[in-house]
Formats: C-alpha cells, structure tokens, sequence
C-alpha cells in the first residue's frame, strides 16, 4: 500500500467513529430525521371539486333528511338557529346553519400532554400519529392465541406507548374485560391511561356522569385545583355519537354535551361501515359520514363556540362477500385519506383510522396492511392517524409486539410524509465534486457524517444485517425480538407523572381496581 493511500484509510476510519459518536448523541428533535407535526398533504385522492360534491352532498343530506332521535339539548339549540325538527322527529340543519358552524368552528388546539412538554398541535397541516381502538383481546406471544384483555393491559399499553418515538398520542387500544360496570370501566380506564403515559391521551365513556367523574378525578392528578384540567386538557374523548345512518346515539351525545361543558376536547366520531351502515359507492360513504360529523360539529358550536373538536370520519370498509369488516384494504385506505383531505379542504382538524390490520398475528399481512393504509393516511395529511400502532384483527386484538414493531413502521411512513428538501446545498454539487477528485466515495464525507441523523431514519426491530449474519445472531423473527423489546420496557419503566401524594386522594375518592403496586412493579413482564 502506497503512502499516498493511507491517509485516506485514516479519513474513513475517523468519519466512522465520528458517524458512531454522533448517534449515540443524538440530535435535537428540531433537527431530527422525524418529528411531530410533520407538514402532510401530498397525497390528494380527491380533486377540489369532488371535495366541494362531497361537501354538497353532506349539506344536502343534513336539510333534507337531518339526524334521527336527536337530545333536547341539541334541539334547543338547533331550531332557534333555523333548524326544524319534522314529523318523524328528525333534526334537520339548514345549509346555512352547517356553513356558519364551519367558520366558527376551532381550526386548530392545543392537545396537552400531561408532561406538557410533549403536547402536540392538532390542525393545519400537521401529521401525528397515535393509538385508538377498543380491542376486545390481546395476541399472547407464548400461546400464539389470543386472550382476553384486562384492566393490567390497559395499564401496560399506556407504559409501553410512553416509550415509543413514533407514538404520538394514546387513546385507550384495550376494552378492560374484567371491569363489569360501565361507570367501573369508563373511571378505571381512564385512570389506567393517565397514570401510564404522559403523552397527550384519550378515553371514551358510556355516560356524561363518568365525564364529569373523570374530569373531577384528572383535576385531582393536576394537584386538585378545580378546573386545572379544562385550563390544560390533556385528555380527549373518543365520542362515537352517531348510530349510522344519520340518527344519534343518545348516549354518547349526552356524554358530548357533558364533554363541552367539562373542558374537554371530543373526537366527533362517524363510524359507518360501507355496505352496512353505509352506502357501499365510496364517495356516498363519505359523504354520509361527513354529514354525520358536521352535525355533531353545529351542535358543539352552538353549545360553546369554538369548542375543540376533531372531525373523526371513519368510514369503514367491508368485505362485500362476508359483510365483515376489513381494515386493512386498499379500499380502507383510499377512505381515510380522502376523509382526511375533505376535513383538512375545510379547515378543520381532521382524524381518521388506519393501521388496522385484519390479520390476527403480527405477520407479513399485517405488516403490508398497516403500511399502505397508515402510509395513504399520513401522506394525506390527517392530522390524527388513531389505530395506527398494535391493532390486529381488525380492531378485536391488540398485540404488545406489534405496538414496538410498529413504532418502526411509523417512523419510515412519516420519513415519507417529510419527503425530499431539495436546495443547492442537498443537491450536492461541491461534495460529488470532492468525491470525484478525492477519495471515490462519499463515507468520509462531511455531508455524508451531518445528514447520518437528520436525513435518515433507523429502525429499532427492522433487521438490515446479511442473511450469513442473521443467521449467527439466531435468525429471530421481528415478532421475537419486539417480545424482548416489550418486555424490557415492561418490567422496567414505571411513569411517575402523578404524584404519589395525587394519586392516593384519588385512590381515597374513587373507587381504583388497578392495584397500587402495579404502579412500581409488574409479576406480569417480570
């Protein structure tokens, strides 16, 4: 080896150890690769004037046939604004009534977190991802069946969430299926989430007095202050409120108008299953679900302007040969992102579902299902993907796995929803002319060193070794090694956001199943 040739060994060398050093440092989350709140909205299923037809189909439906067993709450409101409610008791909303909802509807707000350090913008352009659903079981990764979830899982799902990057948000994935009574459920739930992450979260409720409980219960883990939660919100509710098509759900409207006057942020939910519940025509799907959500949205805004609320259109998709449902279609996806660019052409916040895969394990199908419709969803633009890491089964299972597998996912997709800056400096004129009259390669290169973390993102579980070392390092499945991730987490990371002194007066007032020391220590993930 020439003399002339070592120095350039030396260059790669320490551009490697820098490259080494320089991730294990870490960035500043304005200078990472990904972030919260990326700008989305490249993907645009829909032309402007199919947004402003699905508009008018909407607005045509809510005159014309209004909303079916409408609360007196929302009547009282409503007819003397101009609606009417007609012989059959149906609600309707004139044209001009819904239009004037719009505008004076909040456009964006503040999603607290609990540490508020981790609270997120909802509306504009901003993408977050997050968790929803209400999975009725859990994958068991040593049965490889499925069990039924409890009050410990709800816990553990919001521990873990805490961790992962990715993750946004947490609303509850996880009905706790020993919980019998509602107001047990929706009190213990809620109390389950917010002590294990201090992300911004969500719950959802059977009655507006579990609201109104709730909230008394989330003032105390604020130090006790009445109203410190309507003053930093950090829970919303996931508030199903319509029994499609176009009649409400009494109550989860009841719970609604509680919800305005509690302070707390709702998720206007439509969840109308095409070919079901809904027309099987896609854009007749969701424009039935835009209607259903711009009602709800009149109502709050009539109750208390500029009450914060997300446009939650969820059209789902069946399988037109069974009538189940499938989430995790190309159809699904299309869906989703068209809800989201029909409430983002609005300007409002927008929320839709993705990520829920049909298959039962966390396998190949569920990996290609989550990916497109989380992917179409995201690049759309929706403010709020919920679903989007850990369900399984189409909504029935949640996978403790799949959560850390999918927290990979998630970062990749929103890489893609950041897409490509290009400026003189990425286009790399000097530095390509480096490499040609230099060393012939860019891995010494200062560019190649500074853009290792900003420009690139790396995956937790995703393997990239070669097969010959794979197979020496036990040729794992990514399903194996999200278990070991999982369970380290688990049977180390114990929030502490809630003081000790909050958490035993709320113990003292309310009527908590989870046991205390669940709080510092799990036999479960031990």
């Amino acid at each position: 080896m020439t003399e002339t040739t070592r120095p350039k060994r030396g260059v790669r060398a320490g551009g490697r150890a820098a490259r080494v050093a320089a991730r294990a440092a870490g960035l500043p989350e304005d200078e990472r690769a990904v972030r919260p709140g990326q700008p989305g909205g490249a993907y645009k299923p829909l032309t402007e004037s199919d947004c402003r037809s699905v508009y008018d189909t909407a607005l045509t439906l809510l005159s014309e046939f209004g909303m079916g067993t409408p609360i007196p709450e929302f009547i009282e409101v409503v007819v003397p604004a101009g609606g009417w409610v007609d012989e059959h008791e149906r609600l309707h909303f004139p044209r001009s009534l819904v239009e004037d909802a719009v505008d004076m509807a909040a456009k964006s707000f503040t999603w607290h977190g609990f540490d508020d350090n981790r609270s997120i913008d909802v509306g504009g352009d901003r993408v977050h991802f997050g968790t929803a659903g209400a999975a009725v079981s859990v994958w068991d990764h040593e049965t490889r069946k499925h069990r039924p979830s409890d009050l410990q899982d709800v816990y553990d799902v919001a521990r873990l969430v805490d961790t992962l990057e990715h993750v946004h948000f947490h609303v509850r994935t996880l009905v706790a299926r020993d919980m019998v009574e509602a107001r047990d459920l929706d009190l213990n739930t809620a109390y389950a989430v917010a002590m294990g992450t201090s992300k911004p979260m969500g719950t959802s409720f059977f009655q507006p007095e579990h609201v109104v409980e709730v909230v008394d219960m989330f003032d105390q883990m604020l130090g006790g202050k009445p109203g410190s939660f309507a003053e930093r919100p950090f829970c919303v509710a996931n508030n199903t409120f319509v029994v499609p098509p176009l009649r409400y759900a009494e109550d989860a409207v009841r719970s609604m108008v509680a919800q305005v006057h509690c302070g707390m942020p709702i998720n206007l939910l439509s969840a109308g299953q095409a070919g079901a519940t809904s027309p099987a025509a896609l854009a007749g799907s969701l424009a039935q679900a835009l209607a259903e959500c711009l009602s709800a949205l009149t109502c709050v805004n009539l109750l208390k302007p500029g009450h914060p609320c997300v446009m939650g259109l969820w059209p789902f998709v069946s399988d037109l040969r069974t009538g189940a449902m499938t989430g995790g279609s190309g159809e699904e996806a299309v869906m989703m992102a068209a809800a989201a660019q029909v409430a983002n052409w609005l300007g409002l916040p927008s929320g839709v579902a993705a990520g829920m895969a049909d298959s039962k394990v966390p396998d190949n199908q569920a990996g290609h299902e989550k990916g497109l419709t989380v992917a179409l969803a995201g690049n759309a633009g929706a403010n709020l993907v919920y679903e989007a890491a850990g369900m399984l089964a189409s909504l029935l299972a949640c996978s403790y796995e799949a959560l850390v597998i999918d927290n990979d996912l998630l970062g990749a997709v929103n890489r893609t929803v950041r897409g490509i800056e290009v400026t003189p400096d990425t286009l790399s004129i000097e530095t390509i002319k480096s490499v040609i009259f230099g060393a012939g390669h860019f891995l010494g290169q200062d560019q190649t060193l500074s853009m290792m973390q900003s420009e690139y993102i790396y995956p937790e579980v995703g393997d990239r070794v070669s097969p010959a070392d794979w197979f020496d390092a036990g040729a794992t499945t990514a399903e194996e090694r999200a278990r070991v991730i999982a369970s380290g987490i688990l049977s180390s990371h114990f929030p502490a956001h809630v003081s000790h002194d909050d958490d035993a007066e709320v113990r003292r007032r309310f009527d908590i199943r989870l046991p205390i020391e669940s709080l510092a220590s799990s036999s479960r993930w031990s």
